[in-house]
């Protein structure tokens, strides 16, 4: 008897389960990947009967949360440096253009964030490198080192003493706003400042003579 095969239609795909494919062909989707509340946002594709189309504009999942579409929340970044201003002064310099030219280059390839950053860092480097030098002409100049600040009340514990002070300072000396201009020259003998002295415009004025 001649064997009958089956038409085209008749064959019949077999069923396979998830267990029975190979490792390799299964889709394994990491738990976890787009978060317990995620909500995938954008346009949507659907894929068409027997045809996979990938997903567009899904966004990524990330522990900091979402605003927008997508973007990342960026409230809880904290600024790493520090910014200062209280304890600087202003200063200004002269710069050819040559030279101005290499530090905007040295800027816009990321060495530096700003001018006033590699001149910050060309400062420190300096004194670093005449470290021992300078620590030397400190002590030998008998120079006292960062901050110094005469009250009102420093001044007149002073002249009721009959005493008189020799202010040197490398770094800054204030002298308080509500020192008088005749209080601060019956009790400032001399005063020596590398760095900035702040005073008020009356006591510098008495001051000026005594200035080294």
């Amino acid at each position: 008897m001649p064997t009958v095969l089956p038409s085209m239609g008749q064959w019949q795909q077999p069923a396979i389960h998830a267990k029975d494919q190979p490792l390799q062909q299964r889709r394994r989707v990491r738990p976890g990947l787009l978060g317990p509340n995620a909500v995938p946002r954008g346009p949507q594709m659907h894929a068409a009967p027997g045809r996979v189309e990938p997903a567009h504009n899904n966004p990524i999942y990330h522990p900091d949360g979402w605003h927008g579409d997508g973007f990342l929340m960026m409230s809880n970044v904290q600024e790493l440096r520090p910014r200062t201003g209280g304890d600087t002064e202003k200063i200004t310099i002269n710069l050819g253009y040559v030279d101005l030219g290499h530090i905007d280059l040295l800027v816009q390839d990321g060495f530096y964030s700003n001018r006033t950053d590699f001149i910050r860092t060309a400062i420190r480097n300096q004194v670093e490198r005449h470290a021992e030098a300078a620590k030397q002409s400190v002590a030998r100049k008998n120079l006292d080192l960062g901050l110094r600040h005469f009250t009102r009340a420093d001044l007149e514990a002073l002249r009721a003493a009959g005493q008189q002070v020799d202010i040197r300072v490398l770094g800054l000396a204030s002298i308080g706003t509500d020192v008088p201009a005749e209080l601060a020259r019956a009790t400032i003998a001399s005063i020596s400042v590398l760095g900035a002295l702040q005073a008020s415009a009356e006591v510098k004025a008495a001051l000026a003579d005594r200035m080294r």
